[in-house]
């Protein structure tokens, strides 16, 4: 069986000379949960986007056996939905539900079908009511919530999740973990927050200076105190 994301020699250079990322490479199987985590710079949120063909990159990337390359961006593109960790550079419609309905309407879903997919989504994040609210009326946490919405009312095969609970309060973030703890997408979960990593992933990917150091079940590197600490994240 053919894993969902398959990931060769990655390599990121942007246009001022910062090297993001060195020759990573990792697969993952459908359905699977995978952490990203490393310091500030590590080249997580880089990774996230070369999927997504939003950075120049080198190397091969294939998802669900299509692989990233100029032409394909929108097929590709359409098996995988990210929250950025900006919930801004999303979040550009009028209102709140038009923001969510995007994404199944650019998928070829009718629009009374993306309208009921959007207000499904818009109240599983907890903010039904403000539909019609423009995202600059919100606030960090609503922007975050609707940036998460956004993806959740597409039919994807592939969650990519920058910092997704990054500024959320208790209530908050709890429904989100409880959200994509129901999801059955494979997931790349970019992240800081240890706990949220264990949690919701099986494997945890340790990412450091743009090359991959550690790779293995979520467990055994969460509780390896010395390569946490090696890497900034204890």
């Amino acid at each position: 069986m053919e894993p969902l994301l398959s990931i060769y020699d990655l390599r990121v250079r942007y246009h001022d000379g910062t090297e993001a990322l060195h020759g990573v490479s990792l697969d993952s199987p459908a359905g699977q949960r995978v952490a990203l985590i490393g310091p500030n710079g590590a080249g997580k949120t880089s990774l996230l986007l070369a999927i997504m063909r939003a950075v120049y990159f080198t190397g091969r990337i294939v998802i669900d056996g299509l692989e990233v390359v100029a032409g394909n961006e929108d097929a590709c593109r359409g098996r995988c939905g990210m929250t950025f960790q900006n919930a801004d550079d999303q979040l550009f419609m009028p209102t709140l539900l038009e923001d969510v309905a995007f994404g199944p309407l650019n998928q070829g879903l009718a629009p009374d079908d993306a309208r009921l997919r959007a207000v499904a989504a818009v109240g599983a994040v907890g903010l039904a009511g403000l539909e019609s609210r423009p995202a600059h009326h919100l606030s960090g946490g609503q922007k975050r919530a609707a940036a998460l919405a956004t993806i959740l009312s597409m039919n994807v095969k592939l969650l990519l999740l920058d910092e997704p609970v990054s500024n959320l309060d208790f209530r908050s973030r709890h429904r989100v973990i409880d959200i994509l703890g129901a999801r059955t997408e494979a997931m790349l979960l970019a992240t800081h927050d240890l706990d949220l990593a264990g949690r919701l992933c099986q494997r945890a990917v340790v990412l450091d200076d743009g090359m991959i150091v550690a790779d293995g079940p979520s467990g055994e590197i969460l509780s390896d105190r010395s390569l946490l600490t090696a890497h900034g994240l204890a």
